[in-house]
């Protein structure tokens, strides 16, 4: 008959803990027999050599007239067994007296007395191990014309020491129990934890924005094929509204250059005919602003579908230092000072156009509202088992007000009090740079300045040193 498959998780557990606890279970029924100290039934082949040491005895004291002739010789010349070498002999009368008196040390009379009072009927023999000495019997015998009963001991090489010691040491019996049940436990811990593993490391993957089904994980107990599943059915739900919104994104954008292209052709056709005028000056630069702002959302979306794609590993001087020269520059030229710290010498693995152009916008926007002071501050910090890159940027302006330091990174949010349209941006800039810093995994805050201006810090993971 064969076996149903088990495929649920409660399932294969309840199956293992059952298994497990018979193990032990014939493990504690068995062990007891398994120790020689124990009195039991003497093995029939063993039974039969005693037998015939026995008959050896009658034979060769046949003629003897007292109990104590026997007893004399029995003390000068032990008897032998082909089997087990030198025996040690005992007798006993009809009362289970003890009439044998050995003279030398090897042997106490003491097991041989613990022996014979643990004997229910003598019609019965029996063996226990004392030591190093299994004792035998009774065996009935006739000596010197009377009835006794014949106790035989032999040397005992068996079992090996240890299954001994595990009886006379509870906690070296558990420990051997935990090491036979330890590969069991192993192998249903990593059962569980791979469908677990594989799990994690694809919302790993889908948090890192790879959004990539994976048919691993519609393996194994059903509890996490239907987690696999569901899970994989969410993954395509997600890229398949993600293609939705890119086609919608480039539709919008074509369907708004078309009219935006006329517009400005209308344009210019006005200004040769007209010549130039404050209306149509307008004209064209909210024309350019348009075109600007949908360049700048296309960016945003093509940034938070494939940056994945486009990942490797770089040194944080070659990310930023050319880019922060240009900025000290810039900064120069606006009557203004940028202060950089040392570059540290770490790596990160990033879409390194993103984070470059990250930066530049936080960089940018600090020299533009600064007054006439900016600082750029590296700094690596280890937290956990990661090390972590913060950077700050901040500057001497008008800062931003409190209640609206969390509302700066919405795509179109505009400060009221400085970045109004008078500025010509398009208010996607720093939604640009979250974007980027959340797609690696990092973080980025807002917060009031000690130079009196706006403080950006940014948090990204490095890779190990």
């Amino acid at each position: 008959m064969r076996l149903p498959k088990i495929t649920s998780l409660y399932g294969r557990i309840f199956a293992i803990f059952w298994f497990t606890m018979f193990l032990v279970t014939l493990a504690v029924l068995a062990l007891p027999h398994l120790d020689p100290r124990k009195t039991r039934d003497i093995s029939p082949p063993y039974y039969e050599r005693l037998t015939e040491v026995r008959d050896q005895i009658e034979r060769e004291f046949s003629a003897a007239n007292s109990i104590g002739q026997v007893l004399a010789a029995f003390d000068s010349r032990p008897p032998r067994d082909s089997n087990d070498g030198r025996l040690k002999v005992f007798i006993t009368d009809i009362d289970s007296n003890i009439l044998t008196v050995y003279r030398r040390p090897d042997f106490s009379l003491k097991a041989l007395r613990n022996f014979v009072t643990t004997i229910e009927t003598p019609l019965a023999p029996q063996q226990r191990l004392y030591g190093r000495v299994m004792i035998s019997g009774p065996f009935p015998i006739q000596l010197a014309n009377d009835d006794y009963y014949l106790y035989i001991g032999a040397k005992w090489n068996q079992p090996p020491n240890f299954v001994i010691q595990l009886f006379d040491h509870p906690f070296r019996l558990l420990l051997a129990v935990m090491l036979v049940s330890t590969p069991f436990l192993l192998w249903l811990s990593w059962a569980l934890s791979q469908p677990a593993r594989r799990l994690e490391l694809a919302a790993q993957r889908v948090a890192q924005g790879i959004f990539e089904t994976d048919p691993e994980l519609e393996k194994g107990t059903s509890e996490f094929r239907q987690a696999g599943a569901s899970f994989n059915q969410m993954v395509e739900a997600i890229n398949l509204m993600i293609c939705r919104q890119q086609r919608l994104l480039s539709d919008i954008s074509h369907e708004l250059r078309s009219p935006l292209t006329r517009l400005r052709m209308a344009q210019a056709l006005a200004t040769r005919k007209q010549g130039e005028s404050t209306e149509l000056v307008r004209i064209d630069t909210e024309a350019q602003r348009l075109e600007q702002m949908i360049g700048k959302l296309l960016e945003l979306s093509s940034m938070q579908v494939d940056s994945h794609l486009k990942r490797e590993s770089q040194p944080l001087s070659s990310l930023w230092e050319a880019l922060l020269a240009d900025s000290q520059f810039e900064a120069e030229q606006m009557g203004k000072t940028l202060y950089v710290s040392d570059i540290p010498e770490r790596s990160l693995t990033c879409h390194p156009q993103l984070l470059m152009s990250a930066l530049e916008n936080i960089v940018r926007n600090a020299i533009y509202y600064g007054k006439d002071r900016i600082e750029v501050n590296f700094d690596v910090n280890t937290e956990d088992k990661s090390d972590v890159l913060t950077i700050r940027v901040e500057d001497n302006g008008g800062g931003v007000p409190d209640e609206e330091l969390e509302s700066i990174f919405r795509p179109f949010y505009r400060v009221s009090t400085a970045r109004d349209r008078h500025s010509g941006g398009t208010g996607l800039g720093l939604a640009i740079t979250e974007s980027a810093v959340r797609q690696h995994n990092g973080t980025i805050n807002a917060s009031r300045s000690s130079l009196g201006g706006l403080l950006v810090e940014v948090s990204l993971p490095l890779l190990k040193s």
